[in-house]
């Protein structure tokens, strides 16, 4: 380089420094001089990544997941029969001795609401059992506000959940995300319909896993299970049944219960994971009932206060202690004893109760399981064959119960837990009414016809083929309808066959 070249490269880099200098003093002093905070805000360095030349990338976008999530979860509403005061005798009542003692009920429909998942493009419907439960119509109400009656697929009160259907093609849905791999910490959205407001997306994180609040008590054979996804997205009445997803618009859980002192939001909110709602949801597809695995074994949390009870020292802080093992099962013949812990699970440490009934539940009767336990200080490994509720490894089937249709009213046998509750020997349901005649008769889904009365006398109803049988016979008649309600409050109504 000669001197020329030299002394040209500092006049040029003079030049250069004063136009950086003079723009920097400029822009401080526009933002010194600014009369609004959107000039400030503007004019900041410190929100840099604010300008809208810069893109949120996905992984951190609530807008992407939402707009992906929103249109797939639904409006559930569910009718419930209930009795109000009613004065007067009915002589029609009393000739035919149709007079229950508690007469002075009439029936009256209640609602209630919650959301539900869309997890098929054919309408298939995830909630929570308690939102849908008794009821005796379901209504379902898309995000375009798009209606449909939803039958019900199956239940599983142990998990607080239930499969629906809706007649219907090409939906939207949420797929299934899985849980095991939430993170604590990590961001998910709540979207339901809280207090009616459809379509309502709240944002929080993963605050705990694996928690049990012991919301689901009074389970037959004390088969609940409770492992809930803990989080902080506001979450409110309307809003059980509705999804719980990842920022990937992955479904990681169905929004279940609030810790509520006042039945309103209060700061955390639980979830069931996808790795039991999956599971669930595949039984009731397939056999329209849950498998469950059990190992047989009578468990309790490691904790002070069980050592100070057994007055013994645990070899471990953290753990599940076998308190009891039942004969013949699954445990049992695996060797596992009274007194074990439980620290693993299929290679998954097991710190808790909750977390090992999760484990479990993923699994049918005839799965094996490999679970590491201590005793006496040692560890070992042992493998279990899981086994159902009887014992075996054989596969619970739920009976489609028969249907039968007359003039658009479906009816449906009369399921066995009602025969039993109601003490009747027969019956048919009414699941769907498409009859202006019978809507304005007085007739309501769920109701029991348990005999009808035509011109040819009274006949006894012992299913839904009776049903269709006799009003075929009875065209161009008025019939009486008698029967119950699931309430057990006794009714009838009058209606021309045509």
């Amino acid at each position: 380089m000669n001197k020329k070249q030299f002394f040209l490269g500092i006049i040029l880099a003079s030049l250069i420094g004063g136009v950086v200098a003079l723009a920097g003093a400029s822009y401080l002093s526009k933002q010194n001089s600014a009369s609004n905070f959107t000039d400030k805000q503007d004019t900041s360095l410190v929100n840099w990544l604010s300008d809208e030349k810069f893109t949120i990338p996905d992984g951190i976008n609530f807008v992407a997941s939402a707009s992906m999530v929103t249109p797939a979860v639904v409006h559930v509403k569910s009718s419930i029969t209930v009795t109000q005061g009613q004065r007067g005798a009915d002589p029609f009542e009393e000739f035919f001795g149709f007079r229950s003692p508690d007469r002075g009920q009439t029936p009256r429909e209640g609602r209630s609401s919650g959301s539900g998942v869309i997890i098929s493009a054919d309408g298939y419907i995830v909630t929570n059992n308690h939102v849908i439960e008794n009821a005796s119509r379901i209504d379902i109400s898309l995000e375009d506000n798009t209606r449909y009656t939803a039958i019900v697929v199956g239940t599983d009160p142990t998990t607080d959940l239930a499969l629906l259907k809706i007649e219907a093609s090409n939906l939207p849905f949420v797929k299934f995300g899985d849980s095991d791999k939430t993170k604590v910490g990590e961001w998910v959205l709540a979207v339901g319909n809280p207090f009616d407001l459809t379509s309502t997306v709240t944002a929080g994180i993963i605050s705990a896993k694996a928690r049990n609040i012991g919301i689901l008590r009074d389970m037959e054979n004390n088969l609940q299970i409770e492992s809930f996804l803990q989080t902080d997205a506001v979450v409110n009445p309307g809003n059980s049944g509705g999804a719980l997803v990842n920022l990937a618009g992955e479904l990681i859980g169905i929004n279940t219960a609030i810790a509520s002192r006042t039945g309103t939001f209060n700061g955390y909110a639980f979830a069931v994971p996808s790795s039991i709602v999956k599971k669930v949801m595949d039984d009731l597809l397939e056999f329209g009932a849950v498998q469950r695995g059990l190992l047989g074994v009578q468990i309790r949390d490691v904790s002070p206060e069980l050592e100070e009870f057994l007055g013994e020292k645990l070899d471990v802080a953290r753990g599940v202690y076998v308190a009891d093992v039942n004969a013949g099962s699954g445990g049992e013949e695996a060797g596992i004893k009274k007194g074990d812990i439980i620290i693993g699970v299929d290679g998954t440490e097991i710190f808790n109760v909750a977390k090992l009934q999760e484990m479990v539940a993923r699994k049918r009767p005839g799965d094996k399981v490999d679970v590491e336990y201590l005793r006496s200080g040692k560890k070992y490994t042992t493998t279990a064959t899981l086994k159902n509720i009887s014992g075996d490894t054989k596969v619970i089937r739920k009976e489609l119960p028969v249907r039968a249709t007359f003039g658009g009213v479906t009816f449906e046998d009369l399921k066995p837990d009602l025969k039993t509750r109601l003490k009747l020997d027969g019956g048919a349901s009414i699941i769907s009414i498409e009859n202006e005649e019978w809507q304005k008769s007085g007739a309501k889904v769920g109701f029991i016809i348990t005999s009808i009365i035509s011109q040819q006398g009274r006949y006894r109803i012992t299913g839904a083929d009776d049903i269709s049988k006799i009003l075929f016979e009875s065209k161009g008649e008025e019939v009486v309808i008698l029967g119950v309600y699931p309430n057990g409050q006794e009714y009838y109504f009058e209606v021309n066959i045509e």
